[in-house]
């Protein structure tokens, strides 16, 4: 198995570690909706990338050692599933089963990614592309189905927005 005694990210991600601000996965999972829209450097955490982000530099990107420990680590996946959920529910969807679905509260007033921009797109076209990465493409596009589906046909979610979702898991 990959080495994952010092790498931040895996540890993060197994509940063994913190992140740049000292907080758990389980802390951060534990936040309340407010707090999940109006902080910005929890996303790169519970789902990296290859990529550093402009903005949060302080967060670990998702080098080939790592992706090669989500790929050999089942708890490290449900771990990142886990997150899955609790971003669907602060995003107004729920799984059932393999299918992603809209809440019966789903709606463009409380949930702002269903408008036609913002920080939220970006974040979905990143869990997209991490779920991808991080060896779950079920995962990833049952999410980008919803995405795309829901942001068009319950709110006002471009074309040109559904068209970075599409190109996540390319």
């Amino acid at each position: 198995m990959a080495e994952l005694s010092d790498n931040r990210l895996v540890l993060f991600t197994l509940g063994e570690g913190t992140d740049h601000k000292g907080r758990t996965i389980h802390d951060v999972l534990a936040l309340e909706n407010f707090w999940l829209e109006h902080t910005h450097d929890y996303i790169q955490w519970l789902f990296p990338i290859p990529e550093a982000g402009r903005f949060n530099g302080f967060a670990p990107v998702l080098d080939s050692g790592t992706r090669a420990c989500f790929g050999e680590n089942p708890k490290l996946r449900e771990q990142q599933s886990l997150s899955l959920n609790r971003m669907l529910a602060f995003f107004g969807l729920e799984r059932n089963g393999t299918v992603i679905e809209p809440a019966p509260d789903l709606n463009p007033q409380d949930h702002i990614w269903l408008k036609a921009g913002g920080h939220n797109h970006l974040r979905i076209t990143r869990m997209i592309r991490s779920l991808h990465y991080c060896h779950q493409p079920e995962l990833a596009e049952q999410f980008q189905t919803a995405a795309m589906t829901h942001g068009q046909t319950r709110g006002y979610v471009r074309e040109a927005t559904c068209d970075y979702w599409r190109k996540a898991t390319e």
